[in-house]
Formats: structure tokens, C-alpha cells, sequence
């Protein structure tokens, strides 16, 4: 294993993730509302009156965001190594899991380990370790 040292961003992995922080502890504080995105995109699938407001400015947030970077640096390069068919199994089986384990990794892995939740512990050490077993498989079993 190599470490690509030119692509460390410290500086800007600490930003992105103060502002994570700072827009989901300013959601639960000023909306009472949890910054899970499968919760908030899921809630637009099933409009509540006077619940759309707010989960249209969130996910429009999120479009936005990238947008808006772009005009001041340019953005990096995306490489996915991988054939339609696994991109569609892979979001079939991140969907299938966000169902089952009642969240996302924003609402377990962001909102609800700073909550101090034990569900939401449980289910972030699932859902990485899940992660780690599918990328050795992949990477060192399947590969050959």
C-alpha cells in the first residue's frame, strides 16, 4: 500500500468537516430536524404539508455547494473504476441498507454519534466495517 501524499488535504478535510458539523448542529438546533440525507430526500418522496420548504433548501444546498466551489477552484478529476452494472448493484445495496439500518451514514455516522446514540454507533460500525470487507473482496479476492 502507497500513500498518495500530494492528494492529502488536511486543511480542507478539517474545513469540509467543520462545516459539516456546523450545518448539521445548525439544522437539529434551529429546524429540530436530524441532517440524515435518505431521511430528508425520502420525506420530499412522501410531502408532508409545511415539511417541503426546508428539505428543498437542504438538497438544493447540496448541488449548490459544488457549484459554487467551482467558481473559485477547479474541480478534482473523477475516476469510478467500475462497469454500470456494479454502480447499479452498489446503489441498490446502499439503498437496501440505509432501509434496513433505519438511516444513512450522515444520520447514524454524523447526527447520531454526536447525539451519543447507541443505534447509531452500532449501525456506523456496520456500515464501515461492511465497507472494508466489500473493498478487500473486491480489491484482493475478486481481482485476480
Amino acid at each position: 500500500m502507497s500513500i498518495a501524499w500530494q492528494a492529502f488535504t488536511p486543511w480542507a478535510a478539517l474545513i469540509g468537516g467543520g462545516l459539516i458539523g456546523m450545518a448539521a448542529g445548525m439544522l437539529v438546533l434551529l429546524n429540530g430536524r436530524i441532517a440524515g440525507i435518505s431521511g430528508i430526500l425520502g420525506g420530499l418522496l412522501r410531502p408532508m404539508p409545511g415539511d417541503i420548504a426546508w428539505r428543498v433548501a437542504f438538497i438544493a444546498g447540496l448541488v449548490a455547494a459544488p457549484l459554487g466551489y467551482r467558481l473559485f477552484m477547479a474541480l478534482p478529476a473523477v475516476s469510478i473504476d467500475a462497469d454500470y452494472g456494479m454502480l447499479l448493484l452498489a446503489g441498490l445495496l446502499v439503498g437496501l441498507g440505509t432501509r434496513y439500518g433505519s438511516g444513512c451514514t450522515s444520520g447514524h455516522g454524523v447526527c447520531g454519534l454526536s447525539r451519543l446514540s447507541p443505534r447509531s454507533a452500532v449501525a456506523t460500525v456496520v456500515f464501515m466495517a461492511a465497507g472494508f470487507a466489500t473493498v478487500f473482496v473486491i480489491r484482493h479476492l475478486l481481482s485476480h
